[in-house]
C-alpha cells in the first residue's frame, strides 16, 4: 500500500511539474509509469474517445487501446526507453474507444526521470 500511495504522488508530482506542456501543447500525449500509474493530456483522451483525461488514467490496461499487431513494437520501444535510456519513434495504430475506429499515429516515445524513478513520455502525431 505504501508503494501505491508513493507511485501516485509521483505521477501527480510529475504531471504538476510538466502541466504547461500537457495543457499547450497540441500533441496527444501520455507519461507512463506503470499500466496504474499515467497520466495524458486531453488532447489524448479525446484522439482515442475517452470523456477525460482522467477516464483514460483509470484505466487499467492502457496498451488495450493499441491495434494487437503493433503491441510488440510499443512494448520494445518502452523497454528501450526505460533500460537503455534511448527514445525511439514508431507508427502506432490505435481504436478510439468509442467508435472504435482505427486512429494512425506516429508515437515517439521517451525516456524521462523524476525523483530517482524512470518514466517515459510518448507524444503523438495523427497521421
Amino acid at each position: 500500500m505504501a508503494e501505491e500511495h508513493h507511485h501516485e504522488e509521483l505521477v501527480s508530482g510529475i504531471a504538476e511539474q510538466l502541466e504547461l506542456i500537457l495543457k499547450k501543447s497540441k500533441q496527444a500525449i501520455y507519461i507512463y509509469l506503470d499500466d496504474v500509474h499515467k497520466v495524458c493530456n486531453e488532447n489524448f483522451a479525446k484522439m482515442l474517445g475517452y470523456n477525460s483525461a482522467k477516464e483514460w488514467a483509470d484505466t487499467e490496461a492502457p496498451l488495450a487501446d493499441v491495434v494487437e499487431e503493433d503491441q510488440k513494437a510499443v512494448i520494445s520501444a518502452y523497454q528501450k526507453a526505460v533500460e537503455k535510456f534511448m527514445a525511439d519513434s514508431l507508427d502506432v495504430s490505435m481504436r478510439n474507444a468509442k467508435n472504435n475506429k482505427l486512429v494512425r499515429t506516429r508515437m515517439i516515445v521517451a525516456p524521462m526521470a523524476y525523483q530517482g524513478h524512470i518514466f517515459t513520455i510518448h507524444f503523438f502525431n495523427q497521421i
